[in-house]
């Protein structure tokens, strides 16, 4: 497909500098690196550090995507991705699940309209004791093409340089696409419309040994009704925890897990490249969520996503990004375990 316009570029650019502290906010789940990128350039901590907002990190609480929701339910796998993947999780069934919807703000007092891109934790257990765990978000492709990058793009946001966001576009291009929707994809007033991508790839091995590169995503079932930045915030700050808790009290929520199986020439390291559409898909279930039940007490709160926890059939990929992300999620959950003072549960919760 042909590059956005010069025109096009600079209209973009200017749209782009007003929302550099959502994008920061909302890559961060997805660029976590850790020191194994060489020692003195950069860490989990340097970048832990740097997603943290003016006034400091909100102790006790994950340092992004640090407003959620927990809720469990059920996987229900009708069989088809057993094509894909000997995991325990593809063979027909229903299998627990513990998940949380959340904003992309290390902010937990965040307004609702204020943060633009929403995340999906879920974790899957299976009865021969395995577990996949996964991180997902709502843009189709990803901010940036390296954790290097997305760093870097954590520094132009926080700068008080007018032109440093300008700068960091300038020096990458594959930004733009992020950007687009960031400005132009249009908001909804629920989690249950949103679909959620996984943007990195993983090798799925089937019961033959056969590798397949695959990205995944669930999709809503719920109709998306979109609604303008505007309206959104006269829903208040809150709206979308208050509105899933009601919407699922009434009926159970679905998503539709789907595999994308690349092609030879598709890029699997790259979560900034989406594989075209005509690529194969197999629809492997459905995420039921059966319940909302608030964080502080609830049993996501002392969950890490660590997109690394996979089942057997089920591996990383030349992706830097998740193998980065699982060593920054592993001192972000240490950061707020040792700051459980700072979030305490409520009375109710720790009475004997």
């Amino acid at each position: 497909m042909p590059g956005p316009s010069p025109s096009q570029q600079r209209s973009a650019l200017g749209s782009l500098v007003l929302i550099a502290a959502v994008v920061a906010f909302g890559a961060g789940a997805f660029a976590y690196t850790a020191g194994w990128l060489s020692p003195g350039r950069l860490t989990s901590t340097k970048l832990v550090s740097a997603l943290a907002p003016p006034g400091g990190p909100a102790l006790g609480h994950r340092r992004n995507h640090a407003k959620g929701v927990c809720f469990t339910g059920v996987f229900e796998a009708n069989g088809n991705g057993v094509a894909l993947s000997r995991a325990t999780v593809f063979a027909a069934g229903q299998y627990p699940v513990v998940g949380r919807f959340n904003l992309a703000t290390p902010d937990p007092n965040a307004a609702d309209p204020t943060v633009r891109v929403r995340g999906l934790g879920v974790q899957i257990s299976t009865p021969d004791g395995e577990v996949w765990r996964m991180a997902m978000i709502d843009p189709p492709v990803f901010a940036v093409s390296t954790p290097q990058g997305f760093y870097e793009l954590l520094q132009a946001a926080g700068s008080k340089d007018p032109a440093a966001m300008k700068t960091f576009v300038g020096a990458h291009p594959e930004f733009a696409a992020f950007g687009e929707w960031a400005t132009k994809a249009p908001w909804t007033a629920s989690y249950a419309e949103v679909t959620f991508n996984g943007l990195n790839a993983f090798i799925f091995t089937d019961v033959s040994g056969n590798a397949h590169a695959v990205r995944w995503s669930l999709r809503a079932d719920a109709q998306a009704m979109p609604i303008t930045s505007e309206d959104f915030a006269k829903l208040g700050p809150n709206h979308l925890e208050g509105e899933i808790a009601e919407r699922v009290a009434k009926s159970p929520q679905r998503w539709t897990l789907v595999l994308t199986v690349a092609e030879p020439s598709d890029p699997t390291s790259d979560p900034t490249k989406a594989w075209p559409p005509e690529r194969r898909t197999v629809e492997a279930g459905t995420l039921v969520v059966q319940k909302i039940e608030p964080e502080a007490d609830g049993p996501c709160r002392d969950i890490n996503f660590d997109p690394t926890v996979l089942p057997d059939g089920i591996t990383v990929s030349d992706d830097p990004f998740p193998a980065a992300r699982s060593a920054a999620y592993a001192k972000s959950f240490d950061l707020r375990t040792s700051e459980a003072s700072h979030y305490p549960r409520t009375a109710a919760s720790t009475k004997p």
